[in-house]
Formats: C-alpha cells, sequence, structure tokens
C-alpha cells in the first residue's frame, strides 16, 4: 500500500497502476494470439490481431491522457472514445494514434474530426452526406476521408439497421471524397451464456457481411469483441478486438459463475485501482445512537465511529449506505450510516489500534486483504464500470 504519496487539500486519492494497465494489455494480446478465431467475420491468416483499448468516459474515470499516452507507448493500434471531445483532448496531449468515436458525429462536427484525424462512426445511412460534403470543401483532406460503419444487430441503439445495407451501398458509392476503413456491431450479452442473443448477433452481422460483399462494398477492419467477448468467444475476435473493462483488470460477472472462474484462470488480470482516505475524525458513540443522516444506523453498542473525508461526489456511491466494508489497518471495518456528499462514517470499534490519521483502503489492497471494485459492483447488483466512472473528478489521481 502506498503511503508516501503527497498533495495539498483533503486526504482522499485514487492510486492508478500503469503497470497493471500494461500488463493486462499483454494478457489481452497473448489471449487473442492464442487461436486464429473465426475468418468468417474477417480476420485473414497470418494478419495480427489488432487492439483497440476503449478510453471513452476518461478512461473509465481513470484519466484518459495518461492510460492513453502509457498504451500508445506499448504499441496500442487504436483509442476508442465517445464523442469529439473526447477525441480531441487525446490529441492535445499529443496522442497520435487512430481514434474512433464509437457513437458516431452529430451534423456540423465534420470538420472538426477531419482537422484532429479522428474517425467517425456512422449509424445512420444520411451521415454520409454529411461526411462527402465536409470532404469535398475539406482544403487539408489529401486522400478519402476514412470512417467505420456500425450495424445494429439487436442492441437496438445506434447502428444501420441489416434492411439498410443496401441503401448504404448505394449511397456509399455516390461519394467520391470518403472511404469505408471499418465495419463493426456491439454485444448486448457478451457475458451471459445462459442466453442465445449473442449468437444471434453474430449470425445477423455475419449476414450483413456477406451482403456488402456482394454489393462490392469492402467492409474493412472487422471489429466485433468487446470485453465479454474477448474473454470466451473467440470466434467473434475477428480484425481487431475492444477490451474496455479488463484492460483495467476486471472481468465481467460471466453466467454461469463458473464460467468467470474458469476465464480468471485463463486471464489472470490485475486491478488498477486503489482509492484510499484517511480517518479525520474518531468518536465514542453510546449504544442506542444515530449516525449520519436520518440515524439510517444506531449503534448495537458502545461503538468507536471514525470518518472519512470522501463521500458520494468522491466515488463512495450513495447505494453503499449501511452496506460493505473499509480496509483499516488489514482488516474490515463496516461502512455505517448514510453516506454523504463529502463524508462517510465507518465502525472501527473491531480494529485494534486504529487511530485518527490511519489510511482507508477503499478500494484496493492493504496487506494480505483486498476491496476491489468488482466485488462491490456484484454487492450492489451492478457492473464494475458504474462505479469506476463514479469516481470524482476532485479526488487527484496518482499513477504508478
Amino acid at each position: 500500500m502506498t503511503t508516501n504519496i503527497h498533495f495539498k487539500g483533503r486526504p482522499v486519492w485514487a492510486e492508478i497502476s500503469l503497470e497493471a494497465i500494461l500488463h493486462n494489455l499483454r494478457v489481452i494480446r497473448q489471449h487473442v494470439g492464442k487461436h486464429p478465431g473465426s475468418n468468417r467475420g474477417g480476420n485473414q491468416a497470418g494478419v495480427k490481431r489488432m487492439v483497440l483499448a476503449v478510453v471513452k468516459s476518461n478512461a473509465y474515470g481513470l484519466g484518459a491522457v495518461p492510460i492513453a499516452k502509457a498504451l500508445q507507448k506499448a504499441g496500442t493500434e487504436w483509442f476508442g472514445v465517445t464523442c469529439g471531445n473526447e477525441g480531441e483532448e487525446l490529441r492535445e496531449a499529443g496522442i497520435r494514434k487512430r481514434i474512433l468515436i464509437l457513437t458516431g458525429f452529430w451534423p456540423g462536427e465534420e470538420k472538426r474530426l477531419m482537422q484532429q484525424k479522428l474517425t467517425p462512426a456512422v449509424t445512420r445511412v444520411s451521415d454520409l452526406r454529411h461526411l462527402e460534403r465536409a470532404a469535398k470543401s475539406f482544403r487539408g483532406l489529401k486522400s478519402p476521408f476514412r470512417f467505420h460503419l456500425k450495424i445494429n444487430t439487436g442492441m437496438n441503439r445506434l447502428g444501420i439497421s441489416p434492411s439498410d445495407v443496401e441503401a448504404f451501398a448505394r449511397e456509399l458509392a455516390k461519394c467520391r471524397h470518403i472511404q469505408l476503413e471499418g465495419t463493426f456491431t456491439h454485444f448486448g450479452s457478451a457475458e451471459d451464456f445462459a442466453s442465445p442473443r449473442t449468437c444471434e448477433q453474430e449470425v445477423l452481422f455475419r449476414s450483413c457481411l456477406d451482403r456488402m460483399r456482394a454489393l462490392g462494398v469492402s467492409p474493412g477492419i472487422v471489429h466485433v469483441a468487446n470485453s465479454g467477448a474477448i474473454c470466451a468467444r473467440p470466434e467473434s475476435w475477428a480484425d481487431m478486438v475492444r477490451p474496455g473493462a479488463i484492460l483495467y483488470g476486471y472481468h465481467q460477472q460471466f453466467t454461469p459463475l463458473e464460467k468467470k472462474q474458469e476465464i480468471m484462470q485463463m486471464m489472470p488480470l490485475r486491478p488498477c485501482l486503489s482509492m484510499r482516505a484517511r480517518i479525520i475524525s474518531l468518536r465514542d458513540v453510546p449504544p442506542g445512537q444515530g449516525v449520519g443522516y436520518g440515524a439510517r444506523f444506531v449503534t448495537s453498542r458502545a461503538s468507536r465511529i471514525g470518518v472519512i473525508n470522501a463521500g458520494y461526489a468522491d466515488g463512495i456511491v450513495r447505494h453503499r449506505t449501511n452496506h460493505g466494508w473499509v480496509l483499516v489497518n488489514g482488516q474490515r471495518a463496516p461502512l455505517v450510516g448514510t453516506i454523504s456528499m463529502d463524508l462517510t462514517a465507518i465502525d472501527v470499534t473491531d480494529v485494534p489500534g486504529a487511530a485518527l490519521g490511519d489510511i482507508v483502503t477503499i478500494y484496493g489492497r492493504d496487506g494480505e486483504a483486498t476491496m476491489e471494485v468488482s466485488d462491490v459492483a456484484a454487492e450492489l447488483g451492478t457492473v464494475t464500470s458504474d462505479l469506476l466512472c463514479a469516481l470524482g473528478r476532485r479526488v487527484p489521481r496518482f499513477y504508478k
């Protein structure tokens, strides 16, 4: 556990291990290189399978710029972001590798994307007209402007409908200043092996690729596999894979549970986040006393209640009220009372020697004990990404 961190302000901070992230990248590369996957999706024998590192939403709240810099240095071929603003931030920070805007673009953004050399996803046939018009008038364009096509295969959020493949091909044939570079879809249930949904999406996506090729349209780089599919569905790996949560060291909640145990052994990831704070108050509270807003916790015995200077604005989500633990001196201490915006109470009655200023581990390792984000997410019935993205902006990040 790191104790020599020095900073100004509130004693709450996050430690992000770049070493762990780079380890996870190596594990992913090794894993998707073990098997050829399925050529039906697009991967050709002898062609290196690429990695698109998903760093959207500030790299899941962990810090897109420092993480992308480390991944770029390690040879990551592509980065995935949500919008032009996120892509522009990476460009301004010196990221020169390819950046895909996963959720497409809004009409009027085209010139900016071209200036920043960002690659948009086309999610509607009408997007082609906007891109073609902008590319035709853009003076700095020396070759056709490249884009990726997203096809909706069952998520029913973004992407052209399978029935629009022919219309897409007709419209693309009219465009002389833009070029289809890649084609992708997104799985809704890759980690659920009790559901036929992913297999149905795969079949539909392949049929769309076949129809495109029959129309004389090369799909280019084919990419389908998100974190869950990378772990357990080699037939979906195609030309490029898109790791998100697993890149940061967190496995999905697979169904059945035995599948997760198997995958964790096959892909030994390292969680990258530790979140810590210090005890700023200790109080002896007699039995029968309420703690925090609404007195949702009432002491049943003489208790030693500590307070840490972190709350739901920092990333300790309010759903953890009276639920779960933190680590103090390598031992579990229950969270008690309502999680407030800036403060959280903990019960250190059973932690001998707990003192003012002691480090409290909210996520991470303390001695032999661990409290990982993924474990807390499972307890709360949510996904790891939900809790990672909850990490507050005012929490200082330190990169190891």
